[in-house]
């Protein structure tokens, strides 16, 4: 049991200080600052990151709040006063809470109960036990207190004019009124008002008196009280006005005696409450927590991250993928965004480079995001990034060499790591920066390489950074382990701060110091020393550089060609479908004119049959032949039922092909300056002016374009641009091949969308196709709102126009129309 406590008290203090060093305390100063509660700050600057799965519930209901303050304008901001130190008190038999208590505990019930009210007025999307203790039938009914407090204290803290205290009031104003006339006498009068300092009456001990200059004390007949410090002024009672001062001085005690018996009997009210506001106030506190925490995420503008996708056990989410997608320090003004990719097979990333080049912030990044994510806190990087969850974050970053204790920067980080060994499990996350560094570099590597696979074999997740060179060919040879560097600009001898997965990096050491004005001499012979030694190494890494672009190049056009092959199947595919279609209409033909044939030759064969059957031919042989004749039109339309399912399966074919055409005609297409696009989620139209300088090279796969829409020009990767050429081309081929005549067209082309559009009385497939592309036009043309009116009928047109609308990401909001325009069978539209 022992060992245990001082692990667990290792790991407690281990955490603590990697939660200095990475400046989490600051963001939960920052976080504190959004609580309108003094309690429920204090509890978020002395938080720690929850290192369990509870985090992922706190930070659901963050969310839920997060939304409801996005969607709502009335959120109530009232300060909420600090009580929880008044609740022993309350819970003590005989305790009287004074005026500024009582009023303190009324207000924060009032203002707890708008609060929670607010939030149950919100759209909450989940299930969770701290939403249902805010529902009525949980939570403690405090209602009746504050109303008790509210009757005897008013809205600004004072005592009520009360019966008990009106008689009383009425006679201190009285002798109040007799006293004033009393001291009057001497205020008023020239020949006193030469002996006083002052003609406005003083205070001493409750009582009224007169400041009288020293030499004149004995002209005025009273009780002296006090003396200045000058010894000037003497501050006298006049005798006259004694006993109106003893008569008002009784009747202030008694008012107090009687404002001191409505306080006990308020505050024995309050006592037999006092389970429930105790409990009223636990869920108030943690509710303005999980505010102030919704609030701060608002304000910093950030997104939360998810989990990884496969959770299937509670292990599996500590170790799966992490992806952090242009990702900012919270604490740098201008923080460069880094990205940080991670598998799941991949334990530790290995991270080298020059110095400067961001390595360390890079560590403290991950480091500082992972625990504000589980502190239930929005960070500052794009949609889409992954984080699972870690059981200890644990980090030895920079020099803490320390002279008290006699340590070099050397033991000094062997101490902190021996510490993180020891704590460290498969689910915690380890930040190791510059490893091995401070000593002999032979044996530094050594004891480097050795850390890595004790933590690699504890299944660790790991961030390293390093110029040890040996620390390189590691991470080539050493399952679990992927090497990255931090990319450098070798025409300007600066950092890009872009983390290149893959490839180990240069220290760059001597550029580096050449840049900042090291003699020139120095640096020369600095390259000569290292020169025999270092010559293949760098040119291994130049050629891994090169070669990792070559390949990225030969993916590029890899793709290209792939969907190039795709769509010239398609193409050929559509090619047969269409021409099958005319030889169906061919045939449709043929068959007309057999009807045709059929309807002459029943009329003929009848006429024959009348003659013969004036000619005495017997019954038997008059239905021989219009048996033949109903043969004749049963084969007919056989024929004709047999051709239009042929119909039906090539158009649906065709529908098939034009829709995969049409998801890949951006994909085969090349862009050029000067092309028509639409580009962005909006598919705003515009023309593209050139290639983005800034991304040049930086993305080969999915380089950047500046659009001009309207007056602006903005930069979108490739993939998010249609050719507006492209997309023409595909619209005119499903026009021409469209098999609903009678229904209204929605002109792609051109992308405008029918306000209103009709498919009452359609066959169902037709009718949803219609529904979807008019969703696309009124994308592309900016179309925001329109209708559909699909009838009452059964309700089956109706439920698949809303389970459509219900699924497609671009509807925001769909609902039905007023009774005098179409009521239920006719439903309004709002897109994104």
């Amino acid at each position: 049991m022992t060992n245990t406590k001082k692990i667990n008290t290792d790991k407690k203090t281990l955490s603590e200080k990697t939660q200095v060093l990475l400046e989490y305390p600051q963001i939960m100063e920052k976080a504190a600052s959004h609580s309108v509660s003094e309690e429920a700050a204090a509890i978020i600057k002395n938080s720690q990151p929850a290192y369990d799965d509870s985090s992922e519930i706190t930070k659901k209901i963050v969310i839920a709040i997060h939304s409801i303050i996005k969607s709502r304008n009335d959120e109530p901001r009232s300060w909420l006063p600090s009580v929880g130190f008044l609740i022993p008190k309350i819970e003590t038999e005989g305790t009287i809470l004074d005026l500024d208590e009582a009023f303190a505990v009324g207000l924060f019930i009032e203002r707890g109960e708008e609060l929670r009210k607010w939030i149950l007025k919100g759209e909450i999307n989940f299930k969770d036990q701290f939403f249902d203790s805010l529902s009525n039938n949980n939570f403690p009914e405090c209602g009746a207190v504050a109303s008790e407090i509210f009757k005897i204290i008013d809205k600004e803290g004072n005592i009520r004019d009360l019966p008990a205290l009106r008689a009383i009031k009425k006679r201190i104003i009285s002798l109040e009124k007799d006293l004033k006339g009393a001291v009057s006498r001497y205020t008023a009068d020239d020949d006193y008002k030469r002996m006083l300092q002052s003609a406005v009456p003083s205070q001493r001990d409750g009582r009224t008196v007169l400041a009288v200059k020293v030499n004149f004390r004995g002209r005025i007949p009273g009780i002296v009280h006090e003396v200045s410090s000058s010894g000037q002024t003497i501050f006298i009672e006049p005798l006259d006005a004694v006993e109106k001062n003893n008569d008002l001085l009784l009747e202030k005690r008694n008012l107090d005696a009687e404002i001191h018996k409505i306080l006990r009997e308020l505050t024995e009210n309050i006592s037999i409450h006092s389970d429930e506001i105790k409990k009223f106030h636990a869920i108030i506190i943690e509710l303005e927590c999980y505010r102030a925490k919704a609030k701060y995420s608002l304000a910093v503008k950030g997104n939360f991250t998810s989990l990884p996708a496969n959770e299937n056990s509670a292990n599996s989410i500590f170790a799966q993928s992490l992806l952090l997608k242009q990702a900012r320090h919270p604490m740098l003004k201008n923080a460069v965004p880094i990205n940080i990719e991670m598998n799941n097979t991949t334990r530790a990333l290995i991270i080298t480079g020059p110095n400067t080049g961001g390595k360390t912030v890079a560590l403290k990044t991950l480091g500082l995001l992972s625990m504000m994510n589980q502190s239930a806190l929005a960070l500052p990087l794009d949609e889409g990034s992954i984080l699972p969850l870690f059981d200890g974050i644990y980090a030895d970053i920079g020099d803490e060499q320390s002279i008290d204790q006699s340590l070099s920067t050397f033991s000094a980080h062997i101490t902190n790591i021996s510490a993180i060994t020891s704590a460290a499990s498969e689910k915690s996350l380890v930040l190791l920066d510059e490893l091995g560094s401070g000593t002999d570099p032979q044996e530094g590597g050594a004891i480097a390489m050795a850390v890595l696979d004790f933590l690699i074999e504890k299944k660790s997740r790991m961030i390293v950074t390093t110029h040890h060179g040996i620390l390189k060919h590691y991470g080539f040879t050493r399952k679990g382990v992927e090497n990255a560097s931090v990319e450098f600009d070798t025409q300007t001898l600066s950092p890009t701060y872009k983390i290149i997965n893959g490839l180990p990096g240069e220290s760059k050491a001597i550029d580096i110091a050449a840049a900042n004005g090291l003699d020139s001499e120095i640096v020369a012979t600095a390259r000569n020393y290292i020169d025999d030694e270092k010559s293949d190494v760098s040119e291994m890494i130049k050629g891994l550089e090169e070669k990792q672009r070559e390949l990225a190049g030969l993916e590029k056009k890899s793709v290209i060609e792939q969907n190039k092959l795709k769509e010239d199947k398609r193409r050929t595919d559509l090619k047969e479908l269409q021409l099958r279609q005319k030889e169906a209409e061919l045939k449709r033909e043929s068959v007309g004119s057999l009807n045709n044939f059929l309807k002459e030759s029943r009329k003929t064969l009848e006429n024959l049959v009348r003659e013969l059957k004036e000619g005495e031919v017997n019954r038997e042989q008059t239905l021989k032949v219009k048996e033949f004749l109903n043969e004749l039109a049963r084969n007919a339309e056989s024929e004709s039922e047999s051709l239009a399912m042929e119909e039906r399966s090539i158009r649906e074919e065709i529908h098939k092909q034009e829709k995969k055409t049409e998801s890949t005609s951006d994909e085969t297409s090349s862009f050029a300056p000067g092309m028509e696009v639409f580009a962005g989620k909006s598919k705003q139209r515009g023309k593209i002016i050139r290639a983005d300088k800034k991304s040049s090279g930086k993305n080969i796969i999915d380089p950047s374009w500046l659009v001009e829409i309207g007056s602006l020009k903005i930069s979108f990767p490739e993939s998010e641009l249609i050719l507006a050429a492209a997309l023409n081309q595909t619209q005119s081929v499903k026009k021409q091949n469209s098999f609903t005549s009678w229904a209204a067209e929605v002109d792609m082309s051109s992308a405008n969308a029918a306000y209103e559009l009709r498919i009452r009385g359609m066959r169902y497939e037709e009718a949803m196709e219609l529904v979807r592309r008019q969703i696309e036009a009124a994308i592309l043309s900016g179309l925001k709102h329109f209708a559909v009116i699909h009838g009452k009928g059964h309700g089956i047109l109706r439920k698949g126009v809303h389970d459509i609308l219900q699924a497609h990401p671009a509807v925001a909001e769909f609902y039905f129309s007023r009774p005098e325009i179409g009521g239920y069978g006719r439903t309004e539209v709002v897109l994104k």
